[in-house]
């Protein structure tokens, strides 16, 4: 079988049951489900906890199933299973057992791992406007809002194992300027 279907072409594609064109809003929300799954690819090929890394995996395949809820035009995606929403929520609290106390708005970064995590998290927060756009948020919603939160957790553990202290926010801070050569 090749890769290429050339069906593509004329900016249409499918969806089961009919054509639509490229820039339909389920087009756009499969495509940004799409990029949140990559960042997480992106963010597991970062991680050096094996156990992060086996979530991060397992959330690869819920969000391949979620996907797959948003290729039909006729039918409503179905509800989530809330067991993999309480599933995100017992990881979260473990994960953060080993964060410090957060006191503070903390800007996204600090390590390349957890840069990548909070990468995946922002994305994951414009595929719940997607779903909300959609009409759908209802029936998934709940999973990607606690995923975003996951996400953020998990960023921050990431920077605990790297040793890295997340940066808090401070209203109005000047902004880093490096020194000039003198002349």
């Amino acid at each position: 079988m090749k890769r290429y279907t050339r069906t593509g072409d004329t900016g249409e594609t499918s969806l089961i049951g009919s054509r639509v064109d490229k820039h339909h809003p389920q087009i756009e929300a499969m495509g940004h489900l799409d990029e949140l799954n990559s960042h997480i690819g992106l963010a597991i090929a970062q991680q050096t906890d094996e156990s992060l890394r086996e979530q991060l995996t397992k959330i690869q395949h819920d969000l391949f199933d979620l996907g797959s809820e948003l290729m039909y035009t006729d039918a409503p995606p179905k509800t989530v299973d809330l067991s993999i929403v309480t599933e995100l929520e017992q990881w979260m609290d473990e994960w953060e057992k080993s964060c410090p106390e957060l006191v503070r708005f903390i800007l996204p970064g600090g390590s390349v791992a957890a840069a990548s995590l909070h990468v995946a998290r922002s994305v994951c927060r414009r595929v719940e406007r997607d779903l909300t756009a959609l009409g759908v948020a209802d029936r998934q919603l709940p999973y990607f809002n606690r995923l975003s939160d996951y996400l953020f957790t998990v960023a921050r553990y990431a920077n605990v194992v790297a040793g890295v202290p997340d940066q808090e926010y401070a209203r109005g801070a000047t902004v880093f300027q490096p020194k000039r050569k003198k002349e």
